[in-house]
């Protein structure tokens, strides 16, 4: 956020302040168009700028001005207050400053996902590792078909190979073998055929359901509605259970970090590159150690990054070849249980060698705004409101992003991606941390925190922890340390 763009967000809240005074602070928050989190940090910064405003002892904002900024001791006139009216009408005006009687200024909401409504519901699997038919069915497969009538009254129809394992696995209420479907792929025919034995003939589908299947339902005489918003609030709010899988998942997470640092740790330097056992360290090799740590703990994780640099510059390279020495090397490993399919999501940065001063100030500036999005996160918070933290912390710095407003010098490392997402039996689902996200957080979700700097040509640096959104603010799953020294993961 630019200078002009601050300075307009708190001429906001001064203007809601005079105009409606003895406001609470959600109340006037919400005159003001910010988060009440961003109000006190606005209120706070009014004060530093030596405006008077404070909490009465009822919990009401009290417009106290000095419109001459520190000079607190001169008394304020008619003519001041005459001005701040000026102020919050001129602000009103630039149209800097939304009206909240006029639904048409709010800003645009993104519905918040309703639970899974009522009716008969139709699931084809995309494959094994479809999360909707896992989260419906507790069950893992490729090919199969799953309808739920209501509430308890649900059947899985399956073929011959899978059936026994339906049965050990699955929670639906009947679990029955077809090997004519399985056969032909005849799902869509048998589902029309058993909603027919109940006069159903409306039907809600996953929007994930591959076209193929979605066509057939149709040419069976079906009405098929999409469900956009199917189990999204529901896989939403993690349970007990869920939160221990994916701390387990997390736990999985830092061991095959630490795996791969100790293994870079014992590498020895040659012409700017890593050796380890008579050959050049590469991303091949410490990935098949990460790999292995995973598999022994019943985990997997086939598209880690352990990216060295020049590459790590770009954030989703996985790594390829030799690793350099005297430079960052990025590991992000994200970790599916093959039991319950929940994941984990870690990334670390570490340097072996020589840690030059532009790279510790990039992970000095990664790790501040990485405590600044978890600080700003609680559950009401719009999703928005960590990513900017994070912006804001790297531009103050001196470094930039992709996100309007917090632009930030041209030619800096900057950080082209969200601060965060879900985490579930996806890596990544359901809520985002990234701009333009006003839909709160809620107790319950599990999200990322994970700021990156990088610049092409030189190297990145990213840091991610993952945790669980609390009314008070953010249960952090991740313990291992954040350094860039490889020697204290060990």
């Amino acid at each position: 956020m630019n200078r002009a763009e601050r300075l307009a967000r708190l001429l906001r809240v001064l203007a809601a302040i005079i105009s409606e005074p003895g406001l609470n602070p959600l109340e006037l928050a919400d005159r003001a168009g910010v988060s009440e989190r961003t109000l006190r940090r606005d209120l706070a910064q009014l004060r530093d700028l030596g405006y008077e405003v404070a909490y009465t002892s009822g919990y009401e904002v009290q417009e106290k001005l000095n419109l001459e900024g520190r000079g607190r001791n001169r008394q304020r006139g008619r003519g001041d207050d005459a001005l701040l009216q000026a102020v919050a009408q001129a602000v009103e005006s630039a149209g800097l400053w939304r009206d909240t009687e006029s639904p048409q200024a709010s800003p645009p909401r993104r519905p918040r996902a309703r639970r899974t409504a009522p009716g008969a519901l139709v699931l084809i699997p995309t494959g094994s590792e479809d999360p909707i038919f896992m989260y419906a069915t507790g069950f893992a497969v490729e090919t199969a078909l799953y309808i739920r009538f209501g509430e308890g009254d649900d059947v899985l129809f399956t073929s011959p190979l899978e059936i026994d394992r339906a049965r050990a696995h699955s929670r639906a209420a009947r679990v029955l073998e077809d090997r004519e479907a399985y056969v032909h792929d005849t799902w869509a025919q048998l589902a029309a055929r058993t909603l027919s034995e109940r006069g159903i003939t409306s039907v809600r589908v996953a929007p994930n359901l591959p076209a193929v299947h979605l066509e057939d339902l149709r040419a069976q005489g079906l009405d098929v509605e999409v469900d956009r918003d199917l189990f999204v609030a529901e896989r939403r709010h993690k349970s007990a259970g869920d939160a221990a899988a994916i701390q387990a998942a997390q736990a999985a997470a830092e061991s095959a970090v630490v795996e791969v640092v100790r293994t870079l740790a014992q590498a020895e330097i040659r012409d700017g590159v890593l050796w380890s056992n008579g050959d050049p360290l590469t991303t091949e090799r410490l990935y098949s150690r990460a790999q292995l740590v995973l598999g022994e703990k019943g985990f997997t994780c086939p598209d880690m990054i352990i990216a060295g640099s020049p590459a790590s510059a770009i954030p989703h390279h996985r790594g390829e070849g030799p690793i350099q020495a005297n430079a960052p090397v990025i590991i992000d490993i994200f970790p599916t249980s093959r039991s319950n399919h929940f994941n984990g999501d870690l990334t670390r940065t570490v340097v072996v060698g020589e840690i030059s001063e532009d790279v510790r100030r990039m992970h000095a500036a990664v790790l501040q705004a990485l405590d600044a999005g978890i600080e700003s996160i609680a559950a009401g918070v719009p999703g928005q409101d960590p990513h900017h933290a994070v912006c804001q912390v790297l531009v103050d710095r001196g470094y930039g992003t992709t996100t309007a407003g917090f632009e930030g010098p041209d030619g800096v490392a900057k950080m082209n991606h969200s601060t965060g997402h879900g985490v579930g039996i996806e890596t990544h689902e359901e809520p985002r941390l990234k701009d333009a996200i006003t839909a709160p957080l809620e107790e319950g979700d599990v999200v990322t925190v994970e700021p990156g700097l990088y610049l092409l040509g030189f190297g990145g640096v990213r840091v991610e922890d993952t945790g669980m959104v609390t009314k008070h603010g953010f249960h952090n799953f991740s313990t291992l340390t954040r350094s860039l020294n490889p020697r204290d993961y060990l």
